[in-house]
């Protein structure tokens, strides 16, 4: 496939669909006026020695048309989840082109959402209404889409781009007007219409909401501070590696909740601490990474390009790492821990941060609404400990309150209750 073939066989294929069309109407104006009794125009012009070829090749084309709704449908959301209107899910690549792919989760909800319409409508005629609602919508959609296109990407001028509209809504306005009565007939599909809107509107608008708590700090006033704690005595060490995600592309820099999961609450004591970022590649195979000592044998970053199809399983990739650097002598801490002359995965603890949302919270409806939604979709997302491919004994998974608009003014009056001292004696 490519631009040109589309182009080139689109002119080929829309010229046979008004071929076949204007064939059809003129077999119904000339020879069945009056009332069809039931019969297919489609089939009817058809020669009898050609029917059952026709069946087949309309068969392989409804074939065909659902593989695309479905392929089209998994592009869609994969895109989705890119940009950030959709909650991490799996998604499996079936060849070396990225543009190949199975989402599990989506083909199962297309099989729900067929076999309710099946069920609901029965027969074909009975979906023609709702049927050509949504085309009417769709081409709506589609001309204003090129309006924006045309204008603030190709840059044509008001006048010619406007002409073009006017044209197009013109003829697409009658169409929905004609449909517009039609419109009881599709409440079936808006149901499910509304649920992948409002999923993609409540992950967007809280996912932002969210992102302004993210902060970034410089990572290196806080090497001493690991330093001193890695070295302190009177703190039990809560492990040998301890590692933590990074969104954060610059090594300089590291999300302050990372901070404070190391100094608040529990000091979290280690030998080595690691920072990972993970950044995906259009290569379907690329497995490299890079290393970075912030602090020699004790504050270490590792940037990872792993290619699409590669699944991430990085417990054992970053113990292949710290194995090289060992071997290589990059990492000097066999002499001083005999321990590490043999690397075992329960040296590594692996840190996901996961955020829920605290009741220290005072809402407005719309954001209550949106944050409550957000952390129940996210319940349901993949977890970041199968998306990175880690073992549950090497995991630790700590919370962390979300606190949006904390409660200010809480009105409280202490009550003094004098004690009753004759009655209890």
């Amino acid at each position: 496939m490519g631009r040109k073939n589309i182009r080139v066989s689109w002119i080929f294929v829309k010229t046979t669909l008004l071929l076949n069309y204007l064939g059809q109407g003129a077999w119904v104006l000339l020879q069945h006026t009056d009332n069809l009794n039931g019969v297919n125009p489609f089939f009817a012009i058809v020669p009898h020695g050609l029917i059952l070829a026709s069946v087949i090749i309309a068969t392989a084309a409804s074939i065909i048309a659902s593989q695309a709704l479905i392929s089209g449908s998994f592009t869609l959301i994969n895109e989705a989840i890119s940009l950030g209107f959709w909650p991490r899910i799996n998604v499996k690549y079936l060849s070396n082109i990225r543009g190949q792919i199975y989402i599990p989760s989506i083909n199962w909800i297309l099989f729900v959402g067929c076999a309710l319409v099946l069920l609901y409508f029965r027969t074909s005629e009975a979906m023609t209404a709702a049927y050509g609602f949504s085309i009417t919508i769709a081409m709506l959609m589609t001309t204003f889409l090129m309006f924006y296109f045309l204008r603030r990407i190709k840059h044509w001028p008001f006048w010619i781009v406007g002409a073009i509209l006017t044209v197009f809504v013109c003829v697409e306005t009658s169409f929905f007007i004609a449909n517009a009565v039609k419109l009881l007939k599709r409440l079936f599909f808006l149901v499910f219409e509304i649920g992948l809107i409002s999923t993609m509107y409540i992950w967007y608008k809280a996912r932002n909401i969210t992102q302004r708590f993210l902060t970034f700090v410089p990572l290196e006033k806080y090497i001493p501070m690991l330093e001193t704690l890695s070295k302190d005595a009177t703190v039990p060490k809560y492990s040998t590696h301890l590692i933590y995600f990074t969104r954060s592309p610059n090594s300089k820099m590291i999300e302050e909740r990372i901070m404070n999961s190391i100094f608040d609450n529990i000091e979290k004591k280690a030998q080595l601490y690691w920072f990972i970022h993970i950044e995906r590649t259009d290569d379907p195979f690329t497995i490299e990474y890079g290393v970075e000592e912030i602090q020699d044998d004790k504050v270490i970053r590792v940037d990872f390009r792993l290619g699409f199809r590669v699944q991430p399983k990085i417990g054992l990739m970053l113990r292949r790492v710290v194995q090289e650097m060992i071997t290589s002598k990059e990492l000097d801490i066999v002499s001083r821990y005999p321990i590490f002359s043999h690397i075992r995965p329960s040296d590594f603890k692996f840190v996901i941060m996961k955020r829920f949302l605290s009741y220290d919270n005072e809402f407005s409806v719309r954001e209550g609404f949106l944050l409550n939604a957000f952390f129940t979709i996210s319940g349901m997302a993949q977890s970041e400990k199968n998306a990175f491919g880690l073992d549950s004994n090497q995991t630790v998974v700590e919370y962390e309150p979300l606190v949006v608009n904390p409660i200010t003014n809480i009105k409280m009056k202490r009550a003094f209750y004098k004690r009753d001292t004759e009655s209890d004696a």
